[in-house]
């Protein structure tokens, strides 16, 4: 037969069966094409369709990609809609048809390409056929599902199934004014991400109101007052007014049984790389199909609508004579959950590790683009490679930037690439987009020293498995961080100090280095291994051991009526807390929000935005509101505990659009939460004070942004200043003054003013300081000068040690003018009515 008039049919439309139709007929004119869909609508958005429950999309007719007159005006396609395919007979090359118009009928193909898709799983439970139960795969699905929404009387929702639909459902329920609760069988959501990576998933959607079931199997369904009650094998109901089934799909495969035609174990229809059946001139594509694992080679199969739409334009390019081929599929893929972004592909730990397939893995918190620029986010990139250094697969989260970074990492997998590629790639750069250094960049460099063998590494996971009697778990960061939260059992030396205290290790002893976020641990573990030592550094550093340990908030199993429950027609996104029954951070009721006063300091760093805070409570009346912009990702935990020391009321807190933190803070109206703050804190007013030892820029830097960030909590803070610390404080011209010949040789040693402090490390003849100067421009850190002033301006007393100044020949006309010169006996009378003190 002339190839130019063959007769095609295609069994379903959507993503591979519409692409398979638009581009046979851009490559054939003659062919005859006919389509059947046994739904209203041919060719739809099927992955937009949560976004029409929440609003997003507001237009139900942007929705439908094509229409069958849109299909017949342009493309000359036969479109045959509410006509199902029951029954295939390759013998007679025939399909039987059951049509809403023309009742049952049979239709003759020279090639047929099959795209019946998935169809959502329906487990066989008690209560599986009620009619407040949804499952969410096509506009009439959706338009059911819309229509209970905004129904007056609904109010809560329950989503069973933790994976894309499920999420995306749960958010845009949320998004349009429900109670939502997510039961999940599983101990995470999302399963093709690892643990560590998914509870910052979760984190994101508990932030947002959705109460989190996770380890929760449903085993059945039952009416309950007016809504629909979910029964739990842990004994626990659940009820609602209406609940979203979405736990998996199936390919609706049914009608092919008695066809012939290959099926895989789960139904799938089995295909070889030209997307050809086992039987002749039957070709087959979508989520109906399995597929190669482009990376391992073995059968999978992936639902997407990517994939899907290469397929039919793969299938249509055989049937018009061209040779193309599918490869594969690494299964890449995003979501959009509230704020976040995650996205990932090729292979997760799990499926290696169920393959048998020896890997390593390397995690990176880089920031979203250059920290300088304001509105950088950090990014959480995982990579998974080979021994040898064969990309197998990445994940990232983040509130910016992380799909371009997914979508790097999946070319290179694409052409066999490996960790050195990625270290290699030549990206694009400017400070609104990027670092110079790319996030790709950086996971490559890490990884490149774990296959070098320059540094080894151990996980978050592996910690349960260390032994204390032959290791030491050693956390490099400064004692203040170790302070305020470690891994348990674990010996704090600073990386600084690091040399110095070599002989506080044991060498007979594996040395577990962590640090923040994997960064000092690797300088650390440099050192130590060329000194002898046999080192570890925690990959993702303390920062993924402690995403690592989120666990979902528990809550009652009353259902829609429980406390947090809240009307559609409330305002989500702006809430108050009941000061009457709740804690500074507890959601209890929803009442419109008041502000007094904005403060945006989007763009500043740690401590400005507290001070800034600080600052404009003070102007504020008792009782009055400050709302807050900021960038910094630090200040999210810093504002809590800042409303609990300075005794205001934390009304809102939230991270919006790239990473944005928004607080509201009221002054002074709720007592601390008795559960944030110790019974000492509460029996006086806070302090803090702290002894200045050292001369260096980068300690005087360090003393200046604690004691900014004390006094901008509500601490009385004290400063003394002794021996080479005198400098930090020493006027930049003071008027010339007559000394003794020891006076002299001191003032030829030290310092001018603060604006000649040498580096402790890297001095590099005075190149350092001017490099961290000019990097604390650049990140919009203050100034050491202007943090001087800014504590000055906040109260902080900086006093200076009259014993020391006596030695080394300092007059107090030298010293800057808000300085007072006092005795040791003063600065201990501080000390002892202070909660907080620290030697620098």
């Amino acid at each position: 037969m002339n190839p130019k008039s063959q007769k095609v049919l295609i069994v379903g439309g959507v993503a591979g069966g519409a692409s398979a139709a638009a581009r046979l007929r851009r490559l054939d004119e003659h062919a005859e094409i006919i389509m059947f869909e046994k739904g209203p609508h041919i060719s739809f958005a099927n992955c937009g369709l949560p976004y029409y429950i929440g609003g997003s999309i507001t237009d139900r007719e942007r929705l439908l990609v094509q229409t069958p007159k849109g299909m017949a005006d342009r493309f000359q396609i036969d479109v045959r809609t509410q006509s199902e395919v029951v029954a295939i007979h390759p013998h007679t090359r025939t399909i039987q048809i059951q049509s809403l118009e023309k009742g049952l009928y049979e239709e003759s193909y020279d090639k047929l390409i099959l795209s019946p898709g998935a169809r959502p799983f329906i487990p066989n439970l008690p209560g599986n056929d009620h009619p407040l139960l949804y499952t969410v795969r096509n506009v009439t699905d959706i338009e059911r599902i819309k229509e209970k929404v905004t129904a007056e009387d609904t109010q809560s929702a329950i989503v069973v199934g933790g994976g894309f639909i499920g999420v995306e459902m749960a958010e845009n329920l949320r998004e349009a004014g429900l109670d939502v609760t997510m039961i999940e069988s599983n101990a995470q959501l999302l399963a093709p991400y690892d643990p560590e990576l998914a509870v910052l998933l979760a984190q994101e959607m508990e932030q947002h109101g959705v109460k989190l079931m996770f380890k929760q199997r449903v085993i059945g369904f039952h009416s309950h007052q007016s809504g629909i009650g979910v029964e739990l094998e842990s004994g626990q109901n659940q009820h609602a007014d209406l609940v979203i089934l979405a736990i998996g799909v199936t390919p609706d495969t049914t009608f092919l049984q008695s066809s012939g035609i290959a099926l895989g174990a789960r139904g799938h229809i089995l295909v070889n790389e030209a997307l050809e059946s086992s039987l002749p001139d039957i070709y087959a594509v979508g989520d109906a199909i399995e597929v190669k694992d482009y990376i391992h080679g073995n059968q999978t199969t992936i639902p997407l609508a990517g994939p899907a739409n290469k397929q039919g334009r793969i299938v249509a390019d055989r049937i018009a004579g061209l040779n193309s081929t599918y490869k594969g599929t690494m299964g890449t893929s995003v979501i959009k959950i509230f704020e976040l972004t995650a996205a990932s592909t090729g292979s997760n730990e799990k499926t290696l590790k169920r393959l048998g397939i020896n890997y390593q893995s390397v995690i990176v918190h880089p920031s979203s683009h250059a920290s300088y620029y304001p509105g950088a986010s950090a990014i959480t990139l995982k990579l998974l490679f080979t021994p040898e250094g064969t990309i197998l697969g990445a994940q990232a989260i983040g509130y910016e930037g992380v799909d371009k970074r997914i979508d790097d990492i999946a070319t290179a997998i694409h052409f066999r690439g490996s960790i050195h590629d990625l270290a290699e790639l030549e990206l694009s750069y400017a400070p609104p987009y990027s670092s110079a250094k790319d996030p790709v960049n950086m996971v490559g460099y890490a990884a490149e020293n774990i296959v070098s063998g320059r540094v080894q590494v151990f996980t978050y996971d592996q910690l349960p498995e260390r032994r204390p009697d032959q290791t030491i778990l050693l956390d490099v960061r400064s004692e203040l961080e170790h302070n305020n939260g470690h891994i348990p059992g674990s010996l704090s030396i600073p990386v600084d100090e690091l040399r110095q205290r070599l002989s506080e290790l044991d060498m007979s002893k594996e040395i577990w280095v962590y640090c923040q976020v994997g960064l000092r641990g690797y300088t650390a573990s440099q050192i130590l291994r060329q000194y002898g030592f046999n080192v570890k550094n925690l990959s993702g550093g303390y920062k993924t051991y402690r995403m690592a340990q989120f666990q979902p908030t528990p809550f009652s199993s009353q259902g829609s009526d429980n406390n947090n429950s809240h009307k559609k027609e409330d305002n989500v996104q702006t809430w108050t807390v009941d000061t009457n029954t709740s804690s500074n951070n507890e959601q209890k009721s929803i009442q419109p929000m008041h502000i007094d006063a904005e403060l945006d300091v989007r763009g500043l760093s740690c401590p400005g935005p507290l001070m800034q805070v600080k600052k404009s409570m003070d102007q504020l009346p008792d009782g009055q509101t400050l709302r807050i912009q900021a960038s910094d990702p630090g200040f999210y935990e810093d504002i809590q505990a800042w409303a609990t020391m300075s005794r205001s009321s934390l009304l809102k807190l939230e991270r919006g659009n790239s990473g944005v933190i928004e607080a509201v803070v009221s002054k002074n109206i709720v007592q601390p939460n008795p559960e944030l703050v110790t019974a000492h804190a509460l029996e006086a007013d806070p302090a803090s004070t702290m002894v200045v030892f050292s001369g260096d820029l980068d300690k005087a830097i360090a003393s200046l942004i604690i004691a900014n960030g004390a006094a901008a909590s509500g601490r009385k803070v004290t400063m003394f200043f002794t021996f080479w610390g005198l400098t930090v404080i020493r006027k930049q011209s003071p008027q010339p003054i007559s000394k003794s010949m020891m006076g002299r040789m001191f003032d030829m040693m030290l310092p001018r003013s603060s604006r000649k402090l040498r580096l402790s490390q890297m001095n590099m003849l005075g190149a350092g300081p001017k490099m961290i100067r000019g990097l604390m421009k650049h990140h919009n850190v203050p100034s050491l000068e202007e943090l001087i002033q800014g504590a000055v301006d906040q109260g902080v007393e900086m006093v200076a040690c009259q014993m020391s100044m006596d030695l080394m020949g300092i007059h107090r006309d030298e010293l800057m003018d808000h300085v007072k010169s006092v005795g040791v006996g003063y600065y201990l009378g501080e000390a002892s009515q202070a909660n907080h003190n620290l030697f620098i």
